[in-house]
């Protein structure tokens, strides 16, 4: 067994500068490290998954762990699950990110009542692929999943920015600015529209490095092309594109 000390752990990590730090199998933490790890929020991966080699005789393990190398078995208020038995903060990116995801899951599912209640089948499944699309997003996060390649209504990611980009083009309906007029149902795609948007920051946030690159630019991609699929469908019922049942 090696032990890993305050001083491997500062150089391992750059003094807090690079991270996260690397147990591997056989290696413990000495209570010094894990103090400044904790102290600094330094991130402790274990290759694979595995967990750091367990001692004879030591306690069992703790149920949690967190980033930055705390053990725990109880999983205070103020922490959440961020994958598996790790915790975090509830103010982390990435949990903010999946709060999110909710807000924009529950905007479209009221687009598609206002599209229903409007006479509009189409776009009420239109607006499902949407939303189908959106709740996968949390899989793509969670389970590190690929968000591979982007089909939404029959549009391609580059379809979807094209039309987006030249609704009068496409659709014979120029950009135009919503009004109070415009009915419920436009005005709810245009809210979801707004919080896509926002779903969109929310993951750059969470999924950027320290020098603004991303770990997850298909995600990113994968909101920005949603947020244009709902202003094509605002221009379609701005345009007239669908029939009434």
């Amino acid at each position: 067994m090696a032990l890993l000390t305050e001083e491997d752990v500062r150089r391992m990590s750059d003094n807090g500068a690079r991270g996260p730090v690397v147990v591997n199998r056989g290696e413990v933490l000495t209570p010094g490290a894990r103090d400044w790890l904790r102290a600094h929020r330094v991130e402790v991966v274990h290759p694979q998954g595995e967990a750091a080699e367990h001692p004879p005789g030591a306690p069992p393990p703790a149920k949690y762990q967190t980033l930055f190398g705390a053990a725990l078995n109880e999983k205070p208020e103020h922490m959440t699950h961020l994958k598996g038995n790790t915790l975090v903060f509830k103010d982390h990116p990435r949990i903010a990110f999946r709060g999110w995801i909710d807000a924009l899951e529950a905007e479209l599912l009221l687009a598609q009542q206002a599209a229903a209640e409007a006479g509009l089948p189409a776009l009420e499944a239109e607006l499902g692929e949407a939303l189908d699309f959106a709740r996968r997003c949390i899989r793509f996060d969670v389970l590190d999943e690929p968000v591979g390649p982007i089909r939404l209504c029959g549009y391609t990611a580059e379809q979807l920015r094209e039309v987006s980009h030249y609704p009068d083009k496409h659709l014979g309906q120029p950009h135009f600015l919503p009004g109070r007029a415009d009915g419920p149902a436009l005005l709810a795609v245009n809210r979801a529209r707004t919080v896509a948007r926002q779903t969109e920051l929310a993951a750059y946030a969470a999924f950027r490095d320290a020098d603004g690159g991303v770990t997850r630019d298909d995600i990113i991609l994968g909101l920005n092309r949603l947020s244009s699929l709902l202003w094509i469908l605002m221009c379609k019922i701005k345009g007239g594109h669908y029939a009434k049942a």
